[in-house]
């Protein structure tokens, strides 16, 4: 059975009464939820545990992690971003969800500033699907469609994606690449945008399937893992 962490900074739940009435269990809690519902062992993680609950046995048996970040970023210890990374480039697959597009570690598996336009309005949101062959978008129609969101607008400051998935329209008129992957070393990543807390984003089916699929594809192959270093060959080397 595939194993995921679903991390949170939950802080917003507890400094505003409206998110913490929206998410009662935490973001973290409504996720993993409805992944335990898709036959996946979930568990949660929060900013505020010992090693922000992210110690070696917890990530040393993740097999998907999933990120959801935006009051603390600076909060999160150097020492706990490099062991994620470690793990995604040793095969551990990552979700990082709307603003987590500024959290340390997805800044530094993508290496650039990872900024963009935002602006809160209660705006409508269509998330498009620009790959409709792609595992991710398994189950969703041609679009995604969310009442009311926080634009996120372009340029979208990170590296042209493997595959792009999902390009957000925005009633006041911008667009969004919503849905990006990378390989980061022998991990995936996925980068999902919509979710702000002070909406019910993760209640919504087709946000839900993503999430889901998502997952499924991140996940790490079974495989031996490559050798690195100085290698013996595999052939006997004549002499010149």
């Amino acid at each position: 059975m595939v194993k995921v962490t679903v991390w949170n900074e939950n802080r917003h739940e507890k400094q505003n009464p409206l998110v913490g009435e929206i998410y009662p269990e935490g973001i973290h809690g409504t996720i993993a939820s409805f992944l335990k519902e898709a036959g996946y062992e979930a568990g949660t993680a929060t900013l505020d545990e010992p090693e922000h609950g992210l110690t070696d046995g917890v990530l040393n048996n993740t097999d998907v992690l999933i990120w959801w970040g935006h009051l603390a970023h600076d909060q999160v210890q150097d020492e706990i971003v490099q062991k994620v990374r470690q793990r995604v480039l040793d095969g551990m697959g990552l979700i990082v969800l709307h603003s987590g597009h500024f959290s340390k570690i997805f800044k530094v598996l993508m290496g650039t500033s990872c900024d963009l336009k935002w602006r809160e309005a209660d705006e409508k949101e269509r998330l498009w699907v620009v790959a409709p062959s792609h595992p991710i978008a398994e189950g969703i129609g041609e679009y995604i469609e969310l009442e009311k969101e926080e634009m996120y607008g372009e340029h979208f400051d990170i590296p042209a994606p493997d595959e792009l998935i999902f390009t957000s329209w925005f009633e006041g008129g911008e667009i969004f690449r919503s849905g990006c992957t990378f390989t980061r070393g022998n991990g995936k990543v996925f980068y999902f945008r919509p979710g702000h807390e002070t909406y019910p984003t993760y209640y919504n089916k087709d946000v839900q399937r993503v999430i889901t699929n998502a997952v499924k594809w991140a996940k790490p192959v079974e495989r031996q893992r490559p050798v690195y270093g100085n290698a013996k060959p595999l052939e006997t080397i004549s002499p010149k």
